[in-house]
């Protein structure tokens, strides 16, 4: 159920830095690699936490801050990893501005009011696939969020923690109450129902 995301080859780590230099240069080549490289996988997450229908928009948001603070970019995390925290970063700005909420929440608490994920869009089977983006939209958003993370995107908790802004416990604690809500939403699904 779960795609592990394997640590980067050296030679992957050292074509990552070379991009990175080339788009602190301002290359255009190499500012469409990168975009090409993460477009679909920042669309993506963003769609399951906040919506299709907001998420060509936010996508495109994403990127502006990618081109414009890629020159303060340290390399001390992966960029992939930096690249999903600017996605979430957009996501949850979007969701308390559409709340109308004037203060500035914790990351658990902005999570907790994100509004229902649009997803998964390749179950071969209609009627599972429905079932799945019921049981999906009835998580909490802390807990779709870091489902979404980890059993979608492959991340670890390390990574996951880092992205939302929270402790590896709260990440793995979320992680395990989604999926123990996912069973009980999906019921007989997990016995050939």
């Amino acid at each position: 159920m779960t795609a592990r995301v394997a640590p980067e080859p050296v030679c992957a780590q050292d074509e990552e830095a070379a991009l990175v230099e080339a788009c602190r240069r301002g290359e255009r080549p190499a500012l469409h690699a990168l975009y090409e490289r993460y477009r679909r996988r920042v669309f993506a997450l963003i769609a399951r936490i906040v919506g299709a229908q907001e998420a060509e928009e936010l996508t495109q948001e994403v990127f502006l801050r990618a081109f414009r603070a890629i020159p303060k970019f340290r390399g001390d995390a992966r960029l992939s990893t930096w690249m999903y925290r600017l996605a979430v970063n957009a996501a949850l700005t979007h969701a308390s501005r559409s709340m109308g909420r004037q203060r500035r929440a914790a990351p658990e608490e902005e999570l907790a009011r994100l509004p229902a994920a649009e997803g998964p869009e390749d179950s071969s089977d209609p009627r599972l696939r429905a079932r799945l983006q019921r049981a999906l939209d009835d998580l909490p958003a802390g807990y779709r969020a870091v489902l979404v993370l980890h059993d979608v995107e492959g991340l670890q908790h390390e990574e996951i923690a880092e992205i939302l802004g929270c402790r590896v416990g709260t990440s793995k604690s979320q992680l395990h109450k989604a999926r123990a809500r996912m069973r009980e939403l999906l019921g007989d699904v997990g016995r050939g129902a």
